[in-house]
C-alpha cells in the first residue's frame, strides 16, 4: 500500500512530523503541512488520495479546508483527526463529505486502517468509472465519479 498519496495536516508541528514517522516506518509515507493553506495549495498541486486534516488551526481552519477540498477535488478521501472536535462537529463533517472523525489520542494501527479503507475505496470507485467508461457507459462513469461530491 505505499503507493498511497498522503496528506498529514496539523498545526501541530510535533505530533504531525511523529505521526509522519510512524507512518513512514508502516510503509506509507507522507507529505506533511502545518495550516489549510498549505493543504489547499498541495490538494490543487499534486491531488493527494487521502488527507488526514485537524480541525482546529489558525487561519483557515480544517471545516473551511474539506468545504474546499471537496467542492474542488471531491476525489480526495479527508480522515478528521481532532483532539478539540464536539459531536456537532463531526456531524458537519460527515455533511460535507469527510470520509471517517477519529478523535486524538487515537491508535496508529487504528488510523492507519482508516487510511487504508479510505485508498482503497476511492481506487474501487475509480476502477468502476473506468470500467463503465470503456463499456461505452459514460453516463454511468460520471455518475460513479459524481457521487463523491
Amino acid at each position: 500500500m505505499n503507493k498511497i498519496k498522503l496528506l498529514l495536516v496539523d498545526d501541530e508541528e510535533n505530533f504531525v512530523n511523529t505521526l509522519a514517522e510512524r507512518m513512514k516506518m508502516r510503509d506509507v509515507p507522507s507529505k506533511v503541512v502545518y495550516s489549510g493553506e498549505e493543504a489547499l495549495e498541495v490538494v490543487k498541486l499534486q491531488e493527494p488520495d487521502v488527507m488526514v486534516l485537524d480541525l482546529r488551526m489558525p487561519g483557515i481552519d480544517g471545516m473551511e479546508v474539506l468545504r474546499k477540498v471537496r467542492a474542488v477535488n471531491p476525489k480526495v478521501q479527508v480522515i478528521i483527526l481532532t483532539g478539540h472536535g464536539t459531536d456537532l462537529d463531526e456531524e458537519e463533517a460527515r455533511k460535507l463529505g469527510a470520509f471517517h472523525y477519529h478523535k486524538k489520542p487515537i491508535d496508529i494501527d487504528e488510523l492507519l486502517g482508516t487510511v487504508k479503507k479510505a485508498y482503497r475505496e476511492r481506487m474501487e470507485d475509480a476502477m468502476v468509472a473506468a470500467t463503465l467508461a470503456q463499456a461505452g457507459d459514460f453516463e454511468g462513469a460520471q455518475e460513479i465519479l459524481d457521487e463523491n461530491k
